[in-house]
């Protein structure tokens, strides 16, 4: 549980969901005077895989959303950046978004790895849609794509930073 875990890095997050799929879960601090929200995501995966949270502005699914993604190099170090997830099969290079992201950082355990960033402001304000996703193959420093598996499909829904609530599709 969410609510349970304390971080290594000594970061606290002032509320916290379980999402209902893929091993996942969801930190945040919102800052209602600056719109932006304070996250943490964490996923199990493995060391040869990858795990992305996003959010996408316009709709509730995976293609228009905005994605950080996170996965080990071939070094061992993590490798976190910002992506556009524009179609079904995305280039997944780096690139900007349509909303600010600092502190971008990322870090793994065991079977697990963690997205760390500050985002927003959103231009629907506190409530946003997200979509999370992981992959078992990063190939030449590029993941590739994830299982399409109830689980990857439904790992989307609407949350609102600022209400500390959350809906699922």
């Amino acid at each position: 549980m969410c609510s349970e875990y304390k971080f290594t890095s000594r970061r606290i997050y002032s509320s916290c969901r379980d999402l209902p799929h893929l091993s996942a879960e969801l930190h945040w601090t919102y800052n209602s005077s600056t719109g932006i929200a304070r996250i943490a995501y964490r996923a199990r995966q493995g060391p040869r895989g990858w795990v992305a949270w996003a959010v996408n502005p316009n709709q509730i699914g995976m293609v228009g959303s905005e994605a950080i993604v996170a996965f080990h190099n071939g070094n061992g170090s993590m490798r976190v950046y910002t992506t556009m997830i524009n179609s079904y099969s995305p280039s997944m290079v780096p690139g900007n978004l349509s909303f600010q992201v600092s502190g971008l950082s990322a870090e793994s355990s065991v079977n697990e790895i963690a997205i760390f960033a500050d985002v927003g402001p959103f231009e629907g304000g506190s409530v946003v849609n997200q979509v999370w996703q992981s992959g078992n193959l990063v190939l030449n420093g590029v993941p590739q794509m994830h299982a399409v598996s109830q689980q990857n499909l439904q790992s989307t829904g609407e949350i609102d930073f600022l209400y500390d609530q959350e809906k699922h599709r």
